[in-house]
């Protein structure tokens, strides 16, 4: 009797540390966060295995960062050793979200997990901000309870030209809507969710996109060299240089005066406006021109951050200069100054201070001060931008020496965020053994093959690409046999490549429509990017030889509408393998 009273008593013992003690289950894989180059060995010198895309998870081989070999500055925080679908494979880890999960009972281990669990965190996120905390002590994390359900959140999110990614994989395009903007198409649920998670961007290049945008005092002696840093490539400060106008003091003394961040106000004009001059009519104030029988006086008037740009004015409205500069005249925008200040009133007024007080939040509001801006009111559609204003961020306060300061971070947190995303209701293809012709437009049918239509063009196609991948992915959509490609000639192809000139023709419900391909830096039509493509552009640039109509748009591989000596260097890299021209 004494001996079963002590079997029980160890029995009940053993039943009550089982309720104590974690039971583990790791899940051990990376998500890319950028378009990233895979390699087989731990730096840059390595071979590239493959450019993984974003958003794609690879398997862990081991949690073990390994220090870069080069120790060349390419990537000094190390590398994940990861199973690149079968080959041996290393990432940067700077450019991926390492997922190092311990499902456990919520039971905290650590004095950090404990302070992360008090915040209000739950336990997906203790493992990523306790690594962040070790190494940034004086960094502070707080939960920002939205009580919304994640998968909600995700649906309202996804509407049809609410969510853009530029040049996103195919998986999250949504094959439901066509709408476009250049690159930027619309995207799925899975592709939201990606964005929207904030578990993803617990690294400390992305963090930033949770900082507290409200100028810090404590950093006032670094702004300008700050936000000097994240615009100093660009042609907008070069101009503003030559012209003696101090931009990089006008932002640190603007974001002062309106109480924003500067660094904040410095990535928002990087992002918006670009390194190059696309965009130089917004800046330079002096346009002064007549346009189709009318006189656009825009003299000394400034709109540094696209404001007022938004997509139905320059597509129903009279373009970006129109749209930009007569809105810093309705704002008063009439000195440098003023429109660097501006931005900050606009940003403040607008967003910071009705509860988007992040650049995350600035993007999804899902704690507006007004339940009635709930999910609206955003500032942009490019879900990227949170992350890549992140980046420059970081990099600025990186370069200028003030990681280690104290930064406060608002992180939200969803209910039921584990939820599977299943893109119930949208991404839905035609079946591709039906002849039936499609419903879709016929934009709405390339956008959703993965490709972009422009005008009377299609473009997004890879050099080296055989037709008959490209109608297979139209005509997944389409339907079979509803499409035809021909060469510059005017032959029907299949098993060739297809280049710039190349014609494809869709049939749909309402008819057939021919649309010419485009394929940046093919300027010979013959589907490759080579040697006769160099000569060519050279020959352009010298004026020995003219390029014409869809033949002259490839060889503007910049974008930047005029073929010079960066288009030729591109084509060279490209040509080389040291980088790709982004179709």
């Amino acid at each position: 009797m004494k001996e079963n009273k002590i079997i029980l008593i160890f029995i009940i013992i053993l039943a009550t540390f089982s309720f104590i003690l974690p039971v583990y289950a790791k899940e051990e894989y990376v998500i890319l966060l950028g378009e990233v180059n895979i390699r087989t060995g731990p730096s840059t010198n390595y071979d590239v295995i493959k450019v993984g895309q974003i958003g794609t998870t690879y398997n862990l081989k081991s949690t073990k960062i390994v220090a870069d070999k080069a120790k060349d500055g390419t990537c000094d925080e190390g590398w994940y050793n990861i199973d690149a679908d079968g080959k041996n494979g290393y990432v940067c880890s700077a450019f991926v979200s390492a997922h190092i999960e311990v499902t456990e009972n919520s039971v905290a281990t650590t004095a950090c997990e404990a302070e992360m669990k008090q915040a209000g965190f739950p336990q997906s996120y203790w493992n990523k901000l306790c690594s962040l905390k070790t190494k940034y002590p004086k960094w502070t994390f707080k939960a920002v309870k939205t009580n919304v359900d994640f998968k909600s959140a995700v649906n309202k999110f996804t509407s049809c030209g609410d969510s853009l990614i530029a040049n996103p994989k195919k998986e999250w395009i949504d094959k439901s809507c066509s709408y476009a903007e250049g690159p930027f198409v619309t995207v799925n649920q899975t592709g939201v969710a990606f964005y929207l998670d904030p578990r993803n961007f617990l690294t400390e290049e992305y963090i930033f996109q949770f900082e507290d945008n409200h100028y810090n005092p404590k950093l006032e002696s670094k702004y300008s060299a700050i936000a000097k840093y994240i615009i100093e490539d660009t042609a907008f400060y070069a101009y503003h240089t030559k012209l003696k106008n101090d931009l990089a003091s006008f932002i640190a003394q603007g974001g002062k005066e309106t109480n924003v961040n500067p660094a904040h106000l410095a990535s928002r004009m990087y992002q918006e406006l670009g390194t190059s001059d696309r965009l130089e009519n917004l800046y330079i104030g002096t346009y002064n021109k007549v346009v189709n029988g009318e006189r656009w006086d825009f003299r000394n008037l400034y709109n540094f951050y696209n404001i007022g740009v938004t997509g139905y004015c320059v597509t129903v409205g009279k373009g970006a200069t129109y749209c930009g500069l007569t809105k810093a005249r309705e704002m008063g925008w009439n000195t440098v100054y003023k429109a660097v200040k501006g931005g900050g009133d606009f940003l403040n007024s607008g967003y910071i201070n009705v509860g988007q007080y992040t650049s995350y939040l600035e993007r999804f509001n899902v704690v507006p001060t007004n339940p009635a801006h709930m999910y609206i009111m955003y500032y942009m559609a490019n879900l990227q931008s949170p992350s890549t204003e992140s980046l420059t961020v970081y990099n600025a306060y990186k370069a200028n020496k003030v990681l280690s300061d104290a930064f406060i971070f608002y992180i939200p947190v969803y209910n039921n965020m584990d939820n599977e995303i299943n893109n119930s209701s949208s991404g839905a293809t035609n079946d591709a053994s039906s002849s039936a012709p499609s419903t879709s437009s016929f934009g709405s049918i390339i956008t959703s093959a993965g490709y972009r239509s422009s005008s009377d063009n299609i473009l997004g196609i890879a050099s080296d690409t055989k037709a008959s991948t490209v109608k297979q992915k139209l005509e997944a959509i389409a339907g079979a046999n509803n499409v035809t490609i021909t060469n510059k000639d005017g032959k029907e192809i299949t098993k060739d490549l297809i280049g710039t000139g190349s014609k494809v023709t869709i049939k749909n419900k309402e008819g057939t429509h021919t649309f010419t391909v485009i394929i940046k830096g093919d300027t010979s039509g013959d589907g490759k990017i080579n040697a006769l493509d160099l000569l060519q552009v050279q020959k352009n640039i010298l004026g020995t030889s003219t390029l014409k109509n869809e033949f002259k748009t490839a060889a503007d591989t910049s974008g930047d509408g005029k073929i010079n000596a960066l288009d030729l260097l591109q084509v060279q890299k490209n040509i080389l393998g040291m980088s790709k021209i982004k179709q």
